[in-house]
C-alpha cells in the first residue's frame, strides 16, 4: 500500500510538505488505480438457446456452417464434457447468473406470463452476476432474452444491470413481430419498444451499437448476449433459408431452416466479434459462449449421439457446447473433458478479473483448467431438476444425479428412476438399475437429500 512514508523518507514535515505530499500520494495511487482498472479484462458471455450438441461445425456438424463460433473453439479452448443446469431456459439462466444450483434461487421451472403456467420465481435475495460485477466497477449490460421475471422487482435493471437492450419474456411468437401472448415484452431498460426486423439482428445490432459505446470508457464492462435463436418457431430470414436449400437440395425441409437459424445466428455472433476486434477489444475480452439446454428434437436438432434432447434429463437435453476464449491466456485450440455445467461460469469469470463473491455459491471455478493447468473434478454430486406443468409433468419435477461415471435419473415423474454408467454407456440405453443396486441405492439416497435442500427455498410469487 502506498503511503507518505514510503513517497518519502520518514523525517519531521513541515505544514507545506504534508500538503505537497499528500497531492503527490493522491496522483500516485490515482494513476495506480487508473492502470489497474484498464486491465482488468472485460467479459462477454454468449447464451444462445436450445443449440444442440452436434449443431455446430466444430461438434461434428457435417451439414451446417458454423465459421464464427468454430473460430472461437480454433482461438480458444472447446470444452466436450459441458452440461447446463437444466434442460429448459429460465432455470439454466438463473444458474448462470447466480452461480448456485437454480433451485436455490427459486427458479425451478419455466417462467411464463401467466401465473397457472408459471414454475418458478426468482428470489429477491439472489445475487446476480451484473451486482458483482457493478460493485467491482465494471459497467454491465444484457442484450436479448432475459426469461427470469416481467415485473419489478425482478427486471434486469432491478436486478443490477446498468443496460437492458431486449425480451423480457421467453419465446416469441415471431421473430419479426416479437411478442409472446400478444404482449410486446421488448424493452430498452423499462422502456417498452417496438424495433423492426429479425429478432437475432436486433441483438446483434445492439451488441454492437454498445461495444462501441464502450470504445475508450475507462470502466470494463460485463456484457451478456442471450439470443433466442434457434429456439422455436425455426423462423430464418429467407435469404439464408434459400442458401441452405441450394447448398443441401436433399435435406428435409425442418432441417433446413434450423440449419438456416443456427447458420444466420453464427453469422451474427461473428458480426459481434468484429465488432470487438474495430473497436480494440478483442485482446482484452474473455469471451464465453454457450447454449441454456440441448437441442429440440421435434424442431429437427441434433444432439450427436446423445439420447434425446431438450426437456430431458438424459444427455441430450443436458451436454451443451461450451468454448472459451481469451487472448493471451487460454492456448488456442485448445479442448477439454473437464466436467462443468452452467454455474460454474458465475465463479469462472470473476476469478478472471480477480473478484470473489462474498456469498455462498454453488459453482465452482474452472480458470484453472482454462489456463491449462490440472484440475481435480469440480464437485463429486452434479444435481439437475426441472419442475413443469400440463398432463405429462403434472406440476411435479423430473431430477438427475451424476457421481464419477454413474447417473441415476428420473425423466418422468410417473416413471422408475433409471441407472446408467455413462462411461461404458454413454448413449444410456442399458439401464443397471436392477443390477447395481448398492450404487442405485447410495445415488437415490444423495438425490433425496438434495431435494430436501431445495425444499427450503420458495419458487412461487409471494402474496401480497
Amino acid at each position: 500500500m502506498l503511503t507518505m512514508d514510503r513517497l518519502f523518507p520518514r523525517r519531521a514535515y513541515s505544514p507545506a510538505r504534508l500538503v505537497l505530499s499528500a497531492v503527490v500520494l493522491a496522483l500516485v495511487t490515482c494513476v495506480v488505480s487508473t492502470a489497474g482498472a484498464a486491465e482488468r479484462p472485460n467479459v462477454l458471455v454468449i447464451l444462445v438457446d436450445d443449440l444442440g450438441h452436434g449443431d455446430l461445425s466444430c461438434y461434428g456438424a457435417t451439414d451446417l456452417k458454423s465459421p464464427h463460433v468454430d473460430r472461437l473453439a480454433t482461438e480458444g479452448m472447446r470444452f466436450t464434457n459441458f452440461y447446463a443446469n437444466c434442460p429448459v431456459c429460465s432455470p439454466t439462466r438463473a444458474a448462470l447468473l447466480t452461480g448456485r444450483y437454480q433451485d436455490m434461487v427459486g427458479v425451478q421451472g419455466v417462467i411464463r406470463t401467466h401465473p397457472d403456467n408459471n414454475w418458478g420465481y426468482l428470489a429477491e435475495d439472489a445475487v446476480l452476476l451484473p451486482k458483482v460485477f457493478g460493485e467491482a466497477g465494471y459497467h454491465t449490460a444484457i442484450v436479448g432474452k432475459w426469461h427470469l421475471g416481467l415485473e419489478a422487482p425482478n427486471r434486469p435493471n432491478d436486478r443490477g444491470f446498468d443496460l437492458f437492450h431486449g425480451f423480457l419474456g421467453d419465446m416469441m411468437d415471431d421473430y419479426y413481430h416479437h411478442r409472446r401472448h400478444d404482449i410486446n415484452y421488448m424493452r430498452h431498460n423499462t422502456e417498452e419498444i417496438d424495433p423492426e426486423g429479425h429478432a437475432t439482428d436486433l441483438f446483434t445490432d445492439w451488441a454492437c451499437t454498445y461495444l462501441n459505446e464502450r470504445t475508450g470508457e475507462d470502466e470494463p464492462f460485463f456484457l451478456y448476449l442471450a439470443y433466442n435463436a434457434p429456439h422455436t418457431p425455426i423462423q430464418p430470414p429467407e435469404d439464408w433459408l434459400a442458401r441452405v436449400r441450394e447448398r443441401e437440395p436433399e435435406m428435409s425441409e425442418k432441417r433446413a431452416k434450423l440449419v438456416a437459424l443456427i447458420e444466420h445466428m453464427d453469422d451474427g455472433i461473428g458480426r459481434v466479434l468484429h465488432c470487438l476486434e474495430q473497436t480494440g477489444l478483442a485482446e482484452n475480452t474473455l469471451v464465453v459462449f454457450s447454449s441454456d439446454n440441448g437441442g429440440q428434437l421435434s424442431a429437427g436438432a441434433n444432439n450427436g449421439p446423445l439420447r434425446d434432447g431438450k426437456q430431458s434429463v438424459y444427455e441430450g437435453g443436458l451436454k451443451v457446447p461450451t468454448i472459451v476464449r481469451w487472448p493471451g491466456q487460454i492456448e488456442p485450440g485448445t479442448e477439454t473433458d473437464l466436467r462443468a455445467m452452467s454455474m460454474d461460469i458465475f465463479p469462472t469469470v470473476l476469478a478472471a478479473v480477480e473478484v470473489e463473491a462474498e456469498h455462498e455459491i454453488d459453482g465452482v471455478s474452472f480458470l484453472p483448467t482454462l489456463r491449462g493447468e490440472q484440475q481435480e473434478p469440480l464437485r463429486n454430486e452434479w444435481f439437475f431438476r426441472r419442475r413443469e406443468g400440463g398432463l405429462r409433468y403434472g406440476g411435479k419435477t423430473i431430477e438427475a444425479v451424476i457421481r464419477g461415471d454413474w447417473k441415476l435419473l428420473q425423466n418422468s415423474p410417473f416413471q422408475p428412476l433409471e441407472l446408467y454408467n455413462l462411461k461404458d454407456d454413454p448413449q444410456e440405453q442399458h439401464d443397471l438399475s436392477k443390477t447395481n443396486r448398492a450404487v442405485f441405492n447410495s445415488l437415490a439416497a444423495s438425490l433425496r437429500r438434495q431435494l430436501q435442500r431445495y425444499g427450503t427455498v420458495p419458487w412461487q410469487k409471494p402474496e401480497e
